[in-house]
């Protein structure tokens, strides 16, 4: 299931009180993973729902070979905050939306991104991947200075001596005032129970 789907569904209820109930959302299977409806934060400790998950894949040599399976969990507040501007959308046009995934990324509520890998990857084959896609989007979209030039760097050492395993994950926490959280899971399956 997409997350635009997932955050938009008629069958999701929101309420305005506070602290926001998260929405009920089942568990998705994507290759052999099952990522759970809801987790906590290993920031802050919230408990954040299951906006969507996917695959990263790459053709080497011919063959489609998947390489990470991604899951994308969001705070209670992310469906309302979106749905102002994205009620009645369909999940394809969502899902082909620049904006709506900008929205996503930069709205003022905590994300949390578990990347496991499907191969075995060097942290630096992992991390120069990553790098070369924010920075395209940071160049396209005229925000790339040195403070982001910085912080790409600062994010390529942190990889630079890793090893993953197939199986091992890495955890983003993206708290909602812009600070990055990283951790390593290895073997994380007994975490997330798969």
């Amino acid at each position: 299931m997409s997350l635009a789907t997932n955050l938009l569904s008629p069958n999701l209820s929101w309420s305005s009180s506070s602290p926001l109930p998260l929405p009920s959302v089942t568990p998705l299977h994507v290759d052999v993973f099952t990522f759970p409806p809801a987790v906590e934060s290993p920031a802050s400790h919230k408990k954040l729902f299951l906006g969507g998950a996917g695959i990263r894949w790459f053709d080497i040599e011919g063959k489609f070979v998947i390489v990470t399976v991604i899951g994308v969990y969001l705070e209670a507040m992310a469906g309302p905050s979106v749905s102002v501007k994205w009620k009645g959308k369909d999940a394809k046009t969502l899902t082909e939306s620049v904006p709506f995934f900008r929205q996503l990324v930069t709205g003022e509520f905590e994300k949390f991104v578990r990347v496991t890998m499907k191969v075995k990857l060097t942290g630096i084959q992992y991390s120069e991947k990553v790098v070369e896609y924010c920075e395209e989007i940071l160049k396209a979209s005229g925000k790339y200075t040195r403070s982001e030039a910085k912080a790409i760097h600062k994010f390529l050492l942190i990889f630079k001596d890793q090893d993953f395993p197939p199986g091992s994950s890495v955890l983003f926490a993206l708290c909602s005032k812009g600070s990055l959280t990283v951790s390593e899971l290895v073997f994380c399956f007994r975490v997330f129970d798969n």
